[in-house]
């Protein structure tokens, strides 16, 4: 939220939502029916009162402005953040002015925002007094020893990779899953969650439709080549040894000096497994030209506490990660509330993000995907799968797999009409995954994930 006045669209709230329950819930208590008490700050908060199954209305308070990201509160008994109560009272005051007018917060509003506010204030001086009681020394024996266990399991996985293609790539596919699941595993008694990943993702591979001893074969390798990093890390430059450490999955600070700039969000979407659900939030600086990534960490079911709606910017610190040509950063101080913003990043052809994408592999081999906006692009099919096409008549990417199974496909082609577009996406080697379109190189923004 912004000063008085400004409001987020429908599209924008419904990005907040948790998932398509919640989304669709939300929508229904979006008008203003089953509310009551409603009101607004120029402070950024939105609360009202909504009526339930019970004969108490649930109290429901939105802050917008303050700490990493909104927060929410609730008297409903709903796990998920947002709940659809939330969901609905942003959206009814992003449509209607008038159903939620200026005024001073209830009692009971103040007193969560003003808990909020103390909290989100007080971290930063306990952890730097805990910072500074820690003994370096025996933190630097912690990390010794896990660097020994990371090195014993990756020993260990040389020796089971070479097992394998001694063996040949067709024991891998009489062995099954229980073969990687058993060595991820053994990775993560290494705490070295990084290989335990990838070496999961080659479970998956094997049998997997026509190709697949390619894929597993191409897979294998990138293991070795990240094996062997870690082995030799001490001979490697400085900012591929971070980004050896990172891909293994050690954790490292944002330690990059402060950026500050107009971070227009330019894409948000979660992806979980059965432990963890992560959001990926994409920014570009309209000062600096940069793309980056911030990255907000949730438990199984829960959605993460950073959310920053499509289309908004805020004036902000971020912090790089280390690494060579790692995109990840640190939000840090917010100077202004979100607001919405006209600029939009300059595009580039197909031809020149597959470029850009093989340029970035240098630094990291192991890249899935690097941020890239298409200019001009219109989404065409091509047999049994899509394509975005530029002008020149070898200008085209291919859509993944994972873009051609996403309802937003479609939303982006209806977007098209035919027409060119702008789309942002991430550009890899198992092609482009539109995230983000819009129509002008100002247009409204339009999710597509």
């Amino acid at each position: 939220m912004t000063q008085q006045g400004v409001r987020w669209t429908a599209d924008q709230v419904l990005a907040l939502a948790p998932d398509d329950a919640s989304r669709k819930a939300g929508s229904k208590l979006g008008t203003a029916g089953p509310w009551s008490g409603t009101g607004s700050s120029d402070e950024g908060t939105v609360w009202g009162l909504c009526k339930g199954s019970g004969k108490k209305p649930y109290q429901t308070v939105v802050d917008l402005v303050n700490g990493a990201g909104p927060a929410y509160k609730c008297s409903c008994p709903s796990r998920k953040f947002p709940c659809k109560h939330a969901l609905g009272l942003l959206l009814l005051w992003a449509a209607d002015e008038g159903a939620v007018p200026a005024g001073q917060a209830p009692h009971w509003a103040e007193e969560w925002l003003a808990g909020r506010r103390k909290r989100t204030a007080a971290p930063a001086g306990a952890a730097g007094a805990a910072s500074g009681a820690a003994d370096p020394q025996a933190a630097r024996r912690r990390a010794e020893r896990r660097a020994e266990r990371i090195t014993a399991g990756a020993t260990e996985l040389e020796q089971r990779l070479a097992d394998l293609l001694r063996g040949g790539l067709a024991a891998a596919e009489q062995a099954g899953y229980g073969l990687w699941e058993e060595t991820a595993a053994r990775m993560v008694d290494a705490q070295a969650p990084g290989l335990a990943a990838r070496v999961r993702e080659l479970g998956s591979i094997a049998s997997s439709g026509p190709g697949w001893p390619v894929r597993l074969l191409e897979e294998c390798a990138l293991l070795h080549l990240l094996d062997q990093a870690w082995l030799r890390r001490e001979r490697l430059p400085e900012q591929l040894a971070a980004t050896v450490r990172a891909r293994i999955g050690l954790p490292g600070a944002a330690d990059g000096p402060p950026v500050r700039d107009r971070w227009l969000v330019l894409a948000q979407y979660d992806t979980a497994d059965a432990k963890l659900t992560t959001r990926r939030i994409w920014l570009h600086g309209a000062d600096t030209g940069r793309t980056v990534l911030l990255l907000s960490y949730g438990a199984a079911g829960r959605a993460p506490d950073l959310a920053l709606p499509v289309g908004l910017a805020l004036d902000a610190e971020v912090a790089a990660y280390p690494g060579a040509g790692q995109s990840r950063v640190a939000l840090g101080e917010r100077f202004a509330p979100p607001a919405p913003a006209r600029t939009r990043p300059a595009g580039v052809t197909p031809a020149q993000a597959a470029a850009r994408y093989g340029e970035a592999l240098r630094d990291d081999p192991w890249l899935e995907s690097v941020p890239v906006t298409l200019r001009e692009v219109i989404p065409v099919p091509d047999g049994d799968s899509w394509q975005l096409a530029g002008a020149g008549p070898d200008s085209a990417l291919p859509l993944s797999a994972a873009a051609r199974a996403r309802p937003g496909l479609w939303r982006l082609v209806a977007l098209s009409g035919g027409a060119p577009v702008t789309v942002f996406g991430e550009c890899g080697h198992r092609g482009f995954t539109p995230l983000t379109a819009w129509p002008r190189d100002d247009g409204e923004m339009v999710t597509l994930c």
